[in-house]
Order: structure tokens, then C-alpha cells, then sequence
């Protein structure tokens, strides 16, 4: 209970700054404790045996250090899942520019530069972020990366959206395509942002979203400024949340497949599937991430 309150009260800085010291700690212990590097054919094999195609689009939530000592870092890992899925499918990550919660991140009016705008949701991001042509959705919390033949087909109708997860999105447009969501090294609870496509795509009867209307300060990738208007998360019913409860649901559906990447326990999702599954029992017993065990 106190660590809960402690997350939920500290300061923004102080949250980044416990996590940045967490994950450098991880990375240092793993170096001394691993006696086989995890090269990038092993990272080919173990993505072939969880289910990713030729093809493919993937989402991918990560965490860098709870793979192993993986040799050649962020660039190991991104280059194993290009050669996956080759020249016909679409790798997207999550760049969000904020670590912890969304309100408290704009209440400071900060300005988002789509070129220079870092990702704080990990070293793989951030590595994937600055490579030549990757597109990135014009979204001041929620912006999405990606690089592939449909890149521009998701991230090119997020900006003046009010809401970050509705159809224009490139999380529901990931569901549109048939997009698979890898959590590798992660869990529901900590990221898996495509839950929230249910609260946009039907009459969501809690209250998660803010009474707040940010409007935000957006530099383009020309050097064009313009402005932004956005809801965020309540971060008092955030705090309500209970993702992980649904996963026997979706292991139940056939939604994920659980597996291991190098050390790192993952999941993969059919994204599309998720949506439909969530969208029923949510209809039919009012289950939800806030619920999930019904209403």
C-alpha cells in the first residue's frame, strides 16, 4: 500500500529518476551474471517460435534488460524482429514522452517537437525513435513510431484527435490490420496501452478520462507550430486499474500466446482479437481493466 501511494504522490522527476537508476543497476547486474550473450539469431528463433509471420505488423512493448545481456543492445533487438518479419511488414513502438502520468506531464506545458521530442518508453524506443525514415504519429502523449510499407497507413491520422485510442488511432488501426501487440519482457498491467481501444470504441459508462481539455504546444517536422486540444487519463480512476486480472480471460479466447524471448517472459497479441473479446464481455458482463472480473 505505501509503495502504491508513494508511485501515485511522488514527483515526476523523482519517478524518472528511480526508474533510470533501476534499469542501469539491471543492465550492470546482467553483465556480471551472464555467461552466454543472446545473439541476434537467438532473438530470430525465439520470435518465429511465438508466433511473429513475414509480414506481420507488431507493436512492441519492451524492456530491454529483462531479456539478458543481449550483445549489441537496442540495435540487436530491433534488427532481429526487421529480419522476422522482412521487407513486407511493419515494426511500431510506443514513444511516449512521459514516464509517469499524462496529466501531471502537461500540466507543466510542455511542447511537443515530433523530431526531437525523446521517447521515454525504454532504450528500444528511443534507439528505434532516430532511425532514418521511421514515421511518427503527431500526438503529444501517446505518440506511436514505425517503420515499414504501412508506417504512414498508422501514424498519419493521430494528430487533433481528442481522444488518444479512438479509430483514427494507430492502436485501433492496428486491430484494423490485423496487427499483433508483443510484450516482451512486459506485462498487461505495466503496458499494454491497446486495452484502452475499448473506452473509445464503445459508450464506456466510468468516468477514466480527465474533465480537463489540454490544449498543447506541437512543433511539426517542418518547424510548423500549431496547437493541440487532448484528454488524458483520470489518474484517481488510473489508479483502479487491474489489467493483469484479464489475461486468464484472454488465454481463455485464444488472444495470447505466452512464450520466452531470450530471458524474458512475453506475450503475443492478436490485437484485433483483443478488441472483439474485450468489446463482449464488456457487453455481456461489464468486464473491463478497472472490472475485470465484472461488473
Amino acid at each position: 500500500m505505501f509503495k502504491q501511494l508513494a508511485i501515485k504522490y511522488a514527483p515526476q522527476f523523482i519517478l524518472e529518476w528511480g526508474k533510470s537508476l533501476k534499469k542501469k543497476q539491471r543492465r550492470k547486474q546482467l553483465k556480471q551474471q551472464s555467461q552466454t550473450p543472446i545473439t541476434k539469431e537467438d532473438l530470430i528463433k525465439h520470435f518465429i517460435k511465438i508466433g511473429i509471420k513475414k509480414g506481420d505488423s507488431v507493436l512492441l512493448h519492451s524492456s530491454l534488460s529483462k531479456i539478458g545481456f543481449v550483445e549489441g543492445g537496442a540495435k540487436t533487438v530491433v534488427d532481429a524482429l526487421f529480419e522476422t518479419l522482412g521487407e513486407t511488414g511493419t515494426l511500431l513502438f510506443p514513444a511516449f514522452p512521459s514516464e509517469g502520468r499524462n496529466k501531471t506531464y502537461l500540466e507543466n506545458n510542455p511542447i511537443f517537437d515530433i523530431k526531437n521530442t525523446p521517447s521515454k518508453m525504454g532504450t528500444i524506443t528511443e534507439y528505434f525513435r532516430k532511425l532514418e525514415g521511421v514515421h511518427r504519429s503527431f500526438h503529444p502523449t501517446d505518440s506511436v513510431c514505425a517503420l515499414g510499407p504501412l508506417a504512414e497507413y498508422y501514424t498519419n491520422t493521430h494528430f487533433g484527435q481528442l481522444t488518444p485510442y479512438n479509430e483514427n488511432s494507430p492502436f485501433r488501426k492496428l486491430c484494423n490490420k490485423g496487427g499483433k501487440i508483443l510484450m516482451l519482457g512486459t506485462t498487461l498491467n505495466g503496458a499494454c496501452t491497446n486495452l484502452h481501444t475499448l473506452e473509445d470504441a464503445v459508450d464506456f459508462k466510468f468516468p477514466i478520462y480527465d474533465k480537463t481539455i489540454f490544449d498543447i504546444s506541437m512543433i511539426d517536422e517542418l518547424g510548423n507550430k500549431s496547437m493541440m486540444k487532448t484528454k488524458v487519463h483520470n489518474p484517481e480512476y488510473s489508479a483502479k486499474r487491474n489489467c493483469d486480472a484479464l489475461k486468464p480471460m484472454f488465454e481463455k479466447e485464444n488472444v495470447l500466446v505466452n512464450g520466452m524471448i531470450g530471458e524474458a517472459k512475453s506475450m503475443l497479441i492478436d490485437a484485433n482479437k483483443m478488441l472483439e473479446v474485450m468489446i463482449k464481455n464488456y457487453n455481456k458482463k461489464g468486464v473491463t481493466m478497472y472490472t475485470p472480473f465484472g461488473s
